[in-house]
Protein backbone atom coordinates (compact mmCIF):
# COMPACT_ATOMS: atom_id res chain seq x y z
CA UNK A 1 0.00 0.00 0.00
CA UNK A 2 3.01 2.30 -0.11
CA UNK A 3 2.13 5.55 -1.84
CA UNK A 4 -1.61 5.33 -1.18
CA UNK A 5 -3.69 7.12 1.43
CA UNK A 6 -5.33 4.71 3.86
CA UNK A 7 -8.55 5.77 5.57
CA UNK A 8 -10.50 4.00 8.31
CA UNK A 9 -13.76 5.59 7.14
CA UNK A 10 -14.84 6.20 3.56
CA UNK A 11 -16.92 9.31 4.24
CA UNK A 12 -16.36 11.88 1.51
CA UNK A 13 -14.73 9.45 -0.94
CA UNK A 14 -16.09 8.51 -4.35
CA UNK A 15 -15.79 5.29 -6.30
CA UNK A 16 -13.45 4.86 -9.28
CA UNK A 17 -13.76 1.93 -11.68
CA UNK A 18 -11.23 0.50 -14.08
CA UNK A 19 -11.52 2.36 -17.39
CA UNK A 20 -12.91 5.61 -15.91
CA UNK A 21 -11.52 8.89 -17.20
CA UNK A 22 -10.17 10.80 -14.20
CA UNK A 23 -9.33 14.53 -14.14
CA UNK A 24 -7.68 16.29 -11.21
CA UNK A 25 -9.56 19.55 -10.72
CA UNK A 26 -6.61 21.50 -9.28
CA UNK A 27 -3.83 20.08 -11.49
CA UNK A 28 -5.63 19.52 -14.79
CA UNK A 29 -3.83 22.55 -16.26
CA UNK A 30 -0.57 20.58 -15.88
CA UNK A 31 -1.93 17.47 -17.59
CA UNK A 32 -3.12 15.54 -14.52
CA UNK A 33 -5.51 13.43 -16.59
CA UNK A 34 -5.61 9.67 -16.99
CA UNK A 35 -7.59 6.45 -17.20
CA UNK A 36 -7.86 4.35 -14.04
CA UNK A 37 -6.19 0.95 -14.31
CA UNK A 38 -8.05 -0.50 -11.31
CA UNK A 39 -11.04 -0.14 -9.00
CA UNK A 40 -10.74 2.06 -5.94
CA UNK A 41 -11.77 5.32 -4.33
CA UNK A 42 -10.66 8.93 -4.50
CA UNK A 43 -11.40 12.29 -2.96
CA UNK A 44 -13.88 14.65 -4.64
CA UNK A 45 -11.01 16.73 -6.07
CA UNK A 46 -11.04 14.24 -8.95
CA UNK A 47 -13.73 14.30 -11.64
CA UNK A 48 -14.49 10.64 -12.36
CA UNK A 49 -16.07 10.30 -15.81
CA UNK A 50 -17.62 7.10 -17.15
CA UNK A 51 -17.43 6.84 -20.95
CA UNK A 52 -20.61 6.43 -22.98
CA UNK A 53 -20.90 3.63 -25.56
CA UNK A 54 -18.78 4.41 -28.61
CA UNK A 55 -16.26 6.43 -26.59
CA UNK A 56 -12.67 5.32 -25.82
CA UNK A 57 -11.64 6.83 -22.48
CA UNK A 58 -7.91 6.70 -23.30
CA UNK A 59 -8.49 8.76 -26.46
CA UNK A 60 -10.16 11.48 -24.42
CA UNK A 61 -7.41 11.36 -21.82
CA UNK A 62 -4.93 12.15 -24.62
CA UNK A 63 -7.20 14.89 -25.95
CA UNK A 64 -7.74 16.56 -22.57
CA UNK A 65 -4.02 16.37 -21.85
CA UNK A 66 -3.41 18.15 -25.15
CA UNK A 67 -5.90 20.81 -24.00
CA UNK A 68 -3.77 21.25 -20.88
CA UNK A 69 -0.50 21.56 -22.80
CA UNK A 70 -1.99 24.09 -25.22
CA UNK A 71 -3.23 26.29 -22.35
CA UNK A 72 -6.91 25.72 -23.10
CA UNK A 73 -7.69 24.38 -19.62
CA UNK A 74 -5.88 27.28 -17.95
CA UNK A 75 -8.04 29.68 -19.94
CA UNK A 76 -11.22 27.89 -18.86
CA UNK A 77 -10.35 27.20 -15.22
CA UNK A 78 -11.28 29.39 -12.31
CA UNK A 79 -8.66 30.78 -9.95
CA UNK A 80 -6.66 33.95 -9.45
CA UNK A 81 -3.17 32.45 -9.52
CA UNK A 82 -1.50 30.58 -12.38
CA UNK A 83 -0.82 27.41 -10.38
CA UNK A 84 -4.00 27.54 -8.31
CA UNK A 85 -6.69 26.72 -10.86
CA UNK A 86 -10.02 24.99 -10.38
CA UNK A 87 -11.23 22.95 -13.37
CA UNK A 88 -14.43 21.21 -12.35
CA UNK A 89 -16.70 19.02 -14.44
CA UNK A 90 -19.09 21.95 -14.76
CA UNK A 91 -16.48 23.55 -17.05
CA UNK A 92 -15.23 20.37 -18.71
CA UNK A 93 -18.66 18.79 -19.24
CA UNK A 94 -19.90 21.68 -21.39
CA UNK A 95 -16.94 21.59 -23.80
CA UNK A 96 -17.37 20.53 -27.42
CA UNK A 97 -14.83 17.86 -28.32
CA UNK A 98 -14.30 15.93 -31.58
CA UNK A 99 -15.88 12.49 -31.73
CA UNK A 100 -14.06 10.43 -34.39
CA UNK A 101 -15.32 6.96 -35.28
CA UNK A 102 -14.65 4.26 -32.70
CA UNK A 103 -12.05 2.47 -34.82
CA UNK A 104 -10.19 5.76 -35.34
CA UNK A 105 -10.15 6.40 -31.57
CA UNK A 106 -8.62 2.97 -31.05
CA UNK A 107 -6.03 3.66 -33.78
CA UNK A 108 -5.02 6.96 -32.16
CA UNK A 109 -4.61 5.31 -28.75
CA UNK A 110 -2.63 2.43 -30.26
CA UNK A 111 -0.26 4.79 -32.07
CA UNK A 112 0.15 6.96 -28.95
CA UNK A 113 1.12 3.85 -26.98
CA UNK A 114 3.86 3.08 -29.51
CA UNK A 115 5.14 6.66 -29.28
CA UNK A 116 5.18 6.40 -25.47
CA UNK A 117 6.88 3.01 -25.62
CA UNK A 118 9.68 4.19 -27.93
CA UNK A 119 10.31 7.45 -26.10
CA UNK A 120 10.07 5.71 -22.73
CA UNK A 121 12.77 3.21 -23.71
CA UNK A 122 15.09 5.97 -24.92
CA UNK A 123 14.49 8.07 -21.79
CA UNK A 124 15.11 5.02 -19.59
CA UNK A 125 18.51 4.52 -21.22
CA UNK A 126 19.39 8.20 -20.76
CA UNK A 127 18.36 8.12 -17.12
CA UNK A 128 20.48 5.06 -16.50
CA UNK A 129 23.41 6.89 -18.05
CA UNK A 130 22.78 9.87 -15.77
CA UNK A 131 22.64 7.57 -12.73
CA UNK A 132 26.03 6.09 -13.64
CA UNK A 133 27.50 9.55 -14.17
CA UNK A 134 26.10 10.67 -10.81
CA UNK A 135 27.79 7.69 -9.15
CA UNK A 136 31.10 8.59 -10.78
CA UNK A 137 30.75 12.21 -9.70
CA UNK A 138 29.81 11.21 -6.14
CA UNK A 139 32.90 8.98 -5.94
CA UNK A 140 35.16 11.89 -6.93
CA UNK A 141 33.63 14.14 -4.26
CA UNK A 142 33.74 11.48 -1.52
CA UNK A 143 37.39 10.64 -2.14
CA UNK A 144 38.40 14.31 -2.26
CA UNK A 145 36.58 15.24 0.96
CA UNK A 146 37.62 12.20 3.00
CA UNK A 147 41.06 11.39 1.57
CA UNK A 148 42.33 14.67 0.18
CA UNK A 149 43.56 15.31 -3.35
CA UNK A 150 46.78 14.53 -5.28
CA UNK A 151 49.69 16.98 -5.07
CA UNK A 152 48.38 18.39 -1.79
CA UNK A 153 51.20 19.01 0.66
CA UNK A 154 51.04 16.66 3.67
CA UNK A 155 49.32 18.34 6.58
CA UNK A 156 47.63 17.54 9.83
CA UNK A 157 44.61 15.28 9.48
CA UNK A 158 41.38 17.27 9.17
CA UNK A 159 39.39 17.93 12.33
CA UNK A 160 35.93 16.40 12.57
CA UNK A 161 33.69 19.32 13.51
CA UNK A 162 29.94 19.70 13.80
CA UNK A 163 28.14 22.13 11.52
CA UNK A 164 27.24 24.33 14.48
CA UNK A 165 30.97 24.79 15.11
CA UNK A 166 31.77 25.91 11.57
CA UNK A 167 28.66 28.06 11.04
CA UNK A 168 27.69 31.36 12.64
CA UNK A 169 24.01 30.82 11.78
CA UNK A 170 21.82 27.77 11.15
CA UNK A 171 18.14 28.61 10.77
CA UNK A 172 15.11 27.99 8.59
CA UNK A 173 12.27 30.08 7.23
CA UNK A 174 8.92 30.80 8.78
CA UNK A 175 5.56 29.20 8.21
CA UNK A 176 2.57 31.10 6.96
CA UNK A 177 4.28 33.39 4.49
CA UNK A 178 2.03 32.15 1.67
CA UNK A 179 -0.29 35.04 2.46
CA UNK A 180 2.51 37.40 1.43
CA UNK A 181 2.93 35.89 -2.07
CA UNK A 182 3.02 38.49 -4.83
CA UNK A 183 3.85 38.78 -8.52
CA UNK A 184 6.76 41.08 -7.73
CA UNK A 185 8.76 41.74 -4.61
CA UNK A 186 11.50 39.94 -2.72
CA UNK A 187 12.71 36.48 -3.69
CA UNK A 188 11.44 33.56 -1.60
CA UNK A 189 13.56 30.45 -2.10
CA UNK A 190 11.97 27.05 -1.55
CA UNK A 191 13.13 23.43 -1.73
CA UNK A 192 12.40 23.34 -5.46
CA UNK A 193 15.08 25.99 -5.99
CA UNK A 194 17.80 23.64 -4.69
CA UNK A 195 19.04 21.22 -7.34
CA UNK A 196 20.50 17.75 -6.85
CA UNK A 197 24.05 18.68 -7.84
CA UNK A 198 24.98 21.70 -5.72
CA UNK A 199 23.16 24.06 -8.09
CA UNK A 200 20.54 26.65 -7.31
CA UNK A 201 17.68 26.85 -9.81
CA UNK A 202 16.68 30.49 -10.06
CA UNK A 203 14.69 30.38 -13.28
CA UNK A 204 11.39 30.14 -11.38
CA UNK A 205 11.26 31.99 -8.07
CA UNK A 206 8.28 32.79 -5.87
CA UNK A 207 8.09 36.44 -4.81
CA UNK A 208 6.81 37.76 -1.50
CA UNK A 209 6.23 41.03 0.23
CA UNK A 210 8.17 40.46 3.44
CA UNK A 211 6.71 41.95 6.62
CA UNK A 212 9.02 44.25 8.55
CA UNK A 213 9.91 42.02 11.47
CA UNK A 214 12.81 40.27 13.17
CA UNK A 215 11.67 37.11 11.42
CA UNK A 216 12.43 38.68 8.06
CA UNK A 217 15.87 39.79 9.17
CA UNK A 218 16.72 36.33 10.53
CA UNK A 219 15.79 34.44 7.37
CA UNK A 220 17.41 36.74 4.82
CA UNK A 221 20.07 35.01 2.72
CA UNK A 222 23.34 36.51 1.50
CA UNK A 223 26.25 35.61 -0.75
CA UNK A 224 28.22 32.65 0.59
CA UNK A 225 25.29 31.08 2.44
CA UNK A 226 24.42 27.41 2.03
CA UNK A 227 20.83 26.29 1.46
CA UNK A 228 19.89 22.77 2.57
CA UNK A 229 16.53 21.12 1.83
CA UNK A 230 15.27 19.63 5.11
CA UNK A 231 11.86 18.15 4.23
CA UNK A 232 10.30 15.92 1.61
CA UNK A 233 11.77 13.85 -1.19
CA UNK A 234 14.56 16.37 -1.83
CA UNK A 235 15.90 16.28 1.73
CA UNK A 236 19.69 16.62 1.65
CA UNK A 237 19.93 18.72 -1.52
CA UNK A 238 22.54 21.43 -1.02
CA UNK A 239 23.13 24.70 -2.88
CA UNK A 240 25.55 27.59 -2.46
CA UNK A 241 24.77 31.24 -3.14
CA UNK A 242 27.88 32.06 -5.14
CA UNK A 243 26.97 35.46 -6.58
CA UNK A 244 25.32 38.68 -5.55
CA UNK A 245 21.56 38.26 -5.40
CA UNK A 246 19.48 40.58 -7.55
CA UNK A 247 16.90 41.18 -4.83
CA UNK A 248 16.58 40.73 -1.08
CA UNK A 249 16.15 36.97 -0.69
CA UNK A 250 14.52 34.86 2.02
CA UNK A 251 13.92 31.13 2.63
CA UNK A 252 10.82 29.18 3.60
CA UNK A 253 10.36 26.60 6.35
CA UNK A 254 11.54 23.69 4.19
CA UNK A 255 15.02 25.15 3.73
CA UNK A 256 17.84 25.43 6.27
CA UNK A 257 20.05 28.47 5.83
CA UNK A 258 23.66 27.82 6.91
CA UNK A 259 26.14 30.72 7.17
CA UNK A 260 29.74 29.40 7.35
CA UNK A 261 32.39 31.15 9.41
CA UNK A 262 34.69 32.60 6.71
CA UNK A 263 37.84 32.19 8.80
CA UNK A 264 37.15 28.51 9.44
CA UNK A 265 35.49 26.92 6.40
CA UNK A 266 35.08 27.65 2.70
CA UNK A 267 31.42 27.77 1.61
CA UNK A 268 31.95 25.59 -1.46
CA UNK A 269 33.99 23.08 0.49
CA UNK A 270 31.32 22.81 3.20
CA UNK A 271 28.72 22.23 0.48
CA UNK A 272 30.86 19.39 -0.91
CA UNK A 273 31.24 17.86 2.55
CA UNK A 274 27.48 17.92 3.16
CA UNK A 275 26.78 16.67 -0.38
CA UNK A 276 29.30 13.83 -0.09
CA UNK A 277 28.23 10.25 0.54
CA UNK A 278 29.31 10.46 4.19
CA UNK A 279 27.38 13.71 4.69
CA UNK A 280 24.24 12.36 3.03
CA UNK A 281 24.49 9.15 5.06
CA UNK A 282 24.37 11.18 8.26
CA UNK A 283 21.25 12.93 7.00
CA UNK A 284 19.61 9.60 6.21
CA UNK A 285 20.36 8.31 9.70
CA UNK A 286 18.97 11.47 11.31
CA UNK A 287 15.75 11.79 9.31
CA UNK A 288 12.48 11.63 11.17
CA UNK A 289 9.59 9.62 9.73
CA UNK A 290 5.85 10.11 9.80
CA UNK A 291 3.80 11.60 7.00
CA UNK A 292 6.68 13.76 5.83
CA UNK A 293 10.32 12.79 6.11
CA UNK A 294 12.91 15.39 6.90
CA UNK A 295 15.54 16.86 9.19
CA UNK A 296 15.29 19.07 12.21
CA UNK A 297 17.71 21.96 12.72
CA UNK A 298 19.25 20.09 15.67
CA UNK A 299 20.22 17.24 13.33
CA UNK A 300 21.62 19.68 10.77
CA UNK A 301 23.73 21.39 13.44
CA UNK A 302 25.10 18.08 14.77
CA UNK A 303 26.20 16.79 11.34
CA UNK A 304 29.96 16.21 11.44
CA UNK A 305 32.23 17.22 8.56
CA UNK A 306 36.02 16.94 8.07
CA UNK A 307 37.62 20.38 8.19
CA UNK A 308 41.21 20.57 6.87
CA UNK A 309 43.19 23.80 6.53
CA UNK A 310 41.75 26.61 4.39
CA UNK A 311 44.42 26.00 1.73
CA UNK A 312 43.46 22.34 1.58
CA UNK A 313 39.75 23.22 1.32
CA UNK A 314 40.41 25.54 -1.64
CA UNK A 315 42.56 22.85 -3.29
CA UNK A 316 39.81 20.27 -2.84
CA UNK A 317 37.19 22.56 -4.38
CA UNK A 318 39.42 23.24 -7.40
CA UNK A 319 40.19 19.56 -7.84
CA UNK A 320 36.54 18.48 -7.70
CA UNK A 321 35.55 21.25 -10.13
CA UNK A 322 38.20 20.13 -12.60
CA UNK A 323 37.59 16.38 -12.27
CA UNK A 324 33.81 16.58 -12.52
CA UNK A 325 33.67 19.11 -15.36
CA UNK A 326 33.26 16.58 -18.18
CA UNK A 327 30.89 14.50 -16.06
CA UNK A 328 28.68 17.54 -15.50
CA UNK A 329 28.64 18.33 -19.23
CA UNK A 330 27.69 14.74 -20.08
CA UNK A 331 24.82 14.92 -17.57
CA UNK A 332 23.62 18.23 -19.03
CA UNK A 333 23.69 16.76 -22.53
CA UNK A 334 21.71 13.67 -21.46
CA UNK A 335 19.12 15.79 -19.65
CA UNK A 336 18.70 17.97 -22.72
CA UNK A 337 18.21 14.89 -24.86
CA UNK A 338 15.50 13.68 -22.47
CA UNK A 339 13.75 17.06 -22.74
CA UNK A 340 13.90 16.88 -26.55
CA UNK A 341 12.53 13.34 -26.53
CA UNK A 342 9.63 14.41 -24.33
CA UNK A 343 9.01 17.41 -26.58
CA UNK A 344 8.97 15.11 -29.61
CA UNK A 345 6.49 12.80 -27.89
CA UNK A 346 4.22 15.71 -26.95
CA UNK A 347 4.26 17.21 -30.43
CA UNK A 348 3.70 13.92 -32.26
CA UNK A 349 0.91 12.86 -29.89
CA UNK A 350 -0.77 16.24 -30.34
CA UNK A 351 -0.65 15.88 -34.13
CA UNK A 352 -2.22 12.43 -33.89
CA UNK A 353 -4.94 13.42 -31.41
CA UNK A 354 -5.96 16.58 -33.29
CA UNK A 355 -6.13 14.82 -36.67
CA UNK A 356 -3.15 16.54 -38.29
CA UNK A 357 -1.62 13.11 -38.79
CA UNK A 358 -3.77 10.22 -40.05
CA UNK A 359 -2.47 7.02 -38.43
CA UNK A 360 -5.20 4.55 -39.39
CA UNK A 361 -3.09 2.82 -42.03
CA UNK A 362 0.11 3.03 -39.95
CA UNK A 363 -1.43 1.30 -36.92
CA UNK A 364 -3.00 -1.56 -38.88
CA UNK A 365 0.19 -3.62 -38.70
CA UNK A 366 1.27 -2.54 -35.22
CA UNK A 367 0.82 -4.95 -32.31
CA UNK A 368 -0.99 -3.88 -29.18
CA UNK A 369 1.46 -2.73 -26.50
CA UNK A 370 1.23 -1.52 -22.94
CA UNK A 371 3.72 1.33 -22.45
CA UNK A 372 3.72 0.58 -18.70
CA UNK A 373 4.94 -2.99 -19.21
CA UNK A 374 7.81 -3.50 -16.68
CA UNK A 375 9.56 -5.87 -19.11
CA UNK A 376 9.78 -3.13 -21.72
CA UNK A 377 13.19 -1.84 -20.60
CA UNK A 378 14.87 -5.17 -19.86
CA UNK A 379 16.91 -5.06 -23.09
CA UNK A 380 18.19 -1.59 -22.29
CA UNK A 381 19.56 -2.57 -18.89
CA UNK A 382 22.39 -4.49 -20.60
CA UNK A 383 22.98 -2.09 -23.50
CA UNK A 384 26.21 -0.61 -22.17
CA UNK A 385 27.61 0.13 -25.64
CA UNK A 386 24.65 2.35 -26.41
CA UNK A 387 25.05 4.23 -23.15
CA UNK A 388 28.79 4.69 -23.55
CA UNK A 389 28.26 6.13 -27.01
CA UNK A 390 26.48 9.08 -25.40
CA UNK A 391 29.70 10.06 -23.64
CA UNK A 392 31.75 10.48 -26.84
CA UNK A 393 32.53 14.01 -27.98
CA UNK A 394 32.41 17.35 -26.21
CA UNK A 395 29.32 18.56 -24.38
CA UNK A 396 27.96 22.10 -24.20
CA UNK A 397 30.16 24.71 -22.61
CA UNK A 398 28.07 26.58 -20.09
CA UNK A 399 28.35 27.84 -16.58
CA UNK A 400 25.71 27.44 -13.91
CA UNK A 401 25.28 29.04 -10.49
Amino acid sequence: MTGFTESVKEIGYQGVRKGDLVIHAMDAFAGAVGVSDSDGKSTPVYAVCQPRPGVVAEYYALLVRHMAISGWITALAKGIRERSTDFRFSQFGSQYLPVPPLEEQHAIVKYAHHIERGVGAAVHAKRKLIALLDEQRASVIENAVTCGVPDLAPSTAPMQLEVKRVASLVTSGSRGWARYYSETGHWFLQSGNIGRRLKLKLDKIQCVTIPKSAEGVRTRAQTGDLLLCITGAMTGNVGVIQQELQRPTYVNQHVALIRPRPNLVNSEYLALALHSQSGQQQFKMSEYGGTKQGLGLAEVKSTRVPVPSMDAQVAIVRYVTRETRQIELAIIRAEREIALLREYQTRLTADVVTGKLDVRAATAALPNVDPRDPDLFAAYDSDEDGMNADMDGDGPNEESM
